[in-house]
């Protein structure tokens, strides 16, 4: 891969990696410094990178770093500083949209990051197969019981209104 080839994949498909690992960390900060260690992997290993694979590389290696990221925080211990929104609620919601986000915030972290892959950057089955070294049936599972979930937890009245 050249210098005008990575250039290009900057351009094409760094918003797209920045959204994915936004929508699962929920952490601007920590979402760009995931997207910038990706495309700096693909740099160091842009001689063995296709070009044509390169979106696929890019998405698979932001992805397995999120996942480090995330067990790395899981096993600090932090102490939360007081924040009076977390111990008070509003139930009244006039977004749908502020639902949904809610809603797939409910999943278990593989779950999430299947429906962000397949219906948010629009990944085939196969692809995010790759992606997150899952078996196609794997996926296509995880995919249905995630719908499911939010099928159900949008159905709700109280969660809508």
């Amino acid at each position: 891969m050249k210098t005008k080839e990575f250039n290009e994949i900057v351009d094409n498909y760094s918003d797209n990696v920045y959204r994915f690992i936004l929508k699962s960390i929920k952490n601007s900060d920590d979402a760009q410094d995931i997207v910038q260690e990706a495309f700096s992997r693909l740099w160091k290993n842009r001689d063995s990178v296709d070009f044509y694979k390169a979106k696929s590389y890019l998405f698979t290696t932001a992805y397995h770093i999120m996942i480090d990221n995330i067990r790395k925080k899981s096993r600090e211990k932090v102490i939360d500083e007081f924040d009076a929104n977390k111990y008070s609620h509003n139930n009244q919601y006039s977004d749908l949209q502020e639902v949904l986000h809610k809603a797939i915030d409910t999943l278990p972290e593989l779950q999430k990051n299947l429906i962000l892959l397949r219906d948010y950057e629009g990944y085939s089955y196969k692809e995010i197969g790759e992606i997150t070294n899952l078996s196609e049936s794997q996926v296509k599972v995880y995919i249905f019981r995630a719908r499911k979930t939010l099928k159900d937890y949008i159905g709700k009245f109280e969660n809508v209104i």
